[in-house]
């Protein structure tokens, strides 16, 4: 596995795979690598010739008051995650790589970005878009692969390559869970001992509610009783709602269209987000 820094060294590395005919996939990361992440290497090498990973925790995506100073980061435990896994190019760049001096462009991506995380997070999509979009540019991918636990950037992801007429396959990969339902996160490492317990109960909740309204049950009356729920036990709920899989218009009454149910909690000072597909 081979590490570079710089975009030139990238781009340099690619374009000789490229020449050759080489299928070329990446996986963009933030670091503080778990076995989702991991997951998203494994599907990468099913899915092409060769592997790049990204590894750039993003100042754009954060806002003032938010975790960027504290968010977890191990280089070295990353790096030696990757080895074994078959990744042939791991690209590092320093902050001043990406964002130099000067830099003053932001790309705004309407409609998936609105409402859920982008409501209460105004600035994220637009940072996540940016930097997707100039990784996209700087390695020119056949595919990049993305986990479903965040879907909506999923989806805004895949707006973003359509809109912009870029030659690269978005795919998503499934949430990966530790064995009592959380799914995996970076995040999950601020849980206390008591909250980590309490945690699995909002997977729970909404695999429930997706449960009940493939048989028919109010919609509404689900996410009400389920946000009480999750209220009564700790839980300082966000957003607790389903919407249509492919818009994320909002679903109030079942339809023959794919439909998730989706959630973002505060569990003390750790904010959980999760979501389930309707059967």
């Amino acid at each position: 596995m081979k590490t570079v820094s710089t975009i030139a060294e990238l781009r340099t590395e690619v374009h000789a795979w490229r020449s050759q005919g080489e299928k070329i996939v990446l996986v963009p990361t933030m670091g503080a690598l778990h076995e989702g992440h991991l997951s998203l290497v494994r599907m990468a090498g099913d899915s092409g010739d060769r592997t790049v990973v990204s590894i750039f925790l993003n100042p754009a995506q954060f806002a003032p008051d938010e975790d960027f100073d504290s968010y977890p980061r191990d280089t070295d435990k990353d790096v030696e995650k990757l080895r074994p896994l078959g990744v042939d190019l791991l690209f590092m760049p320093r902050r001043e790589e990406i964002y130099p001096q000067d830099f003053s462009t932001l790309i705004t991506v309407p409609g998936v970005a609105e409402g859920l995380c982008g409501a209460s997070r105004p600035h994220f999509f637009s940072g996540v878009a940016t930097v997707v979009a100039k990784l996209l540019n700087q390695c020119r991918p056949d595919v990049a692969i993305f986990g479903e636990k965040d879907f909506q950037q999923l989806l805004v992801i895949r707006r973003l390559a359509r809109d912009l007429d870029m030659d690269v396959e978005i795919l998503g990969a499934p949430i990966i869970r530790e064995p009592d339902g959380l799914a995996m996160s970076s995040r999950n490492a601020y849980l206390s001992a008591d909250e980590r317990e309490k945690a699995p109960l909002l997977y729970q909740t909404i695999n429930e509610v997706a449960n009940a309204i493939a048989v028919g049950e109010a919609i509404v009356d689900l996410l009400d009783a389920a946000g009480k729920r999750l209220t009564q036990a700790g839980f300082e709920v966000e957003y607790l709602e389903a919407r249509d899989a492919d818009t994320l218009a909002p679903v109030t009454t079942r339809a023959n269209t794919p439909t998730r149910v989706f959630a973002a909690v505060m569990l003390g000072k750790t904010r959980l987000i999760d979501n389930v597909a309707v059967p």
